[in-house]
């Protein structure tokens, strides 16, 4: 198993693409396998999308309806709604694993991996790469 660490700062933007990274790292592995990749935060998320189209707009929009910034939530600290934050995981999971053919993503035309994170208390964030060669 090969192994890479990341770090990225999300800072005001709330979606991340980190393709580039992710393919950077299968192909310095190279061959076929399967790349893990775990967020190791209690207040972000990963997820497979379309950016550019407007896509990654309408995801941060709904998860403002979905998970409001007001005072409902009883995790209380931190900017005001951080709450919300600690509910993201639940929806936008912390963790992936995607196929990697002859050291590319075996993603779609138009997907895209991308870092979700809506915690404006904590801009650094490090994803852990793991990959599995089969």
């Amino acid at each position: 198993m090969q192994r890479r660490e990341l770090e990225i700062t999300t800072g005001a933007r709330r979606i991340t693409d980190v393709t580039a990274e992710l393919a950077g790292f299968a192909r310095d592995v190279g061959g076929d396998g399967l790349l893990h990749v775990f967020l190791p935060h209690a207040t972000a998320g990963l997820a497979l999308l379309e950016t550019g189209a407007g896509s990654d707009e309408d995801l941060a929009d709904h998860l403002d309806t979905l998970l409001p910034r007001d005072d409902r939530w009883r995790h209380a600290h931190g900017s005001p709604g951080h709450g919300a934050d600690h509910v993201l995981p639940a929806f936008v999971s912390p963790s992936l694993t995607l196929a990697v053919d002859d050291g590319r993503l075996a993603l779609g035309t138009w997907q895209s991996v991308v870092l979700v994170d809506t915690n404006a208390d904590n801009p650094q964030r490090r994803l852990e790469l793991r990959f599995l060669g089969g």
